[in-house]
């Protein structure tokens, strides 16, 4: 058996889509970004599965696209060069999950970043096309002025959300300081 190890953010949101995630799943990757998250859930659903990738860069796009060719696994994506508020266009449902990974293209311009009114459009998509049991994974970096407020927001909706149709998790490390990256996971009843 595997060592359990509370290690980061990611690494939670790793976990929760390997625990949900089957052969033959249609997953989100609502936040391209390099392609990694596109990578791991491209492995999860396995060949007979579909993942839909979006991100508004070029360069996000081109660099998923590059690691998956590098993994053979670019015929179980379909990579959407458009804002994640655009999901419910390309993608039916049902879909298993929606996995956001919020903030900036890790070694790009950092002006070009998640920003609340399309991430807010884009979490209301992404819930309203989740299965029954289907989850949302979100993770969150308040370590900057633009992600603190992204992450309040956030809190905010997550509080409105009713009980009774979706169980909200947050993790926190509380020793870890106030800007540390959070994970949070919804699912749907």
């Amino acid at each position: 058996m595997d060592e359990f190890i509370l290690r980061s953010a990611r690494h939670i949101a790793a976990e929760a889509c390997g625990r949900v995630l089957k052969k033959g799943d249609v997953a989100v990757d609502a936040t391209m970004g390099n392609g990694h998250d596109t990578l791991l859930l491209c492995r999860l659903v396995g060949d007979t599965g579909k993942v839909h990738a979006f991100d508004v860069q070029r360069q996000a796009l081109e660099n998923t696209l590059a690691l998956l060719r590098q993994h053979g696994m670019e015929n179980r994506a379909v990579l959407h060069l458009m804002g994640h508020e655009r999901m419910g266009e390309m993608v039916p449902p049902p879909v298993k999950l929606v996995m956001f990974n919020l903030g900036w293209l890790p070694g790009s311009d950092k002006k070009v970043r998640t920003a609340w009114p399309t991430t807010r459009q884009a979490l209301d998509t992404a819930l309203s096309l989740l299965c029954p049991n289907g989850l949302c994974v979100v993770c969150v970096y308040p370590g900057h002025p633009e992600g603190e407020e992204e992450r309040q927001q956030l809190l905010a909706y997550l509080q409105a959300l009713p009980p009774q149709q979706y169980n909200v998790l947050r993790h926190q490390f509380v020793n870890a300081g106030e800007q540390a990256p959070e994970c949070v996971l919804i699912q749907r009843q």
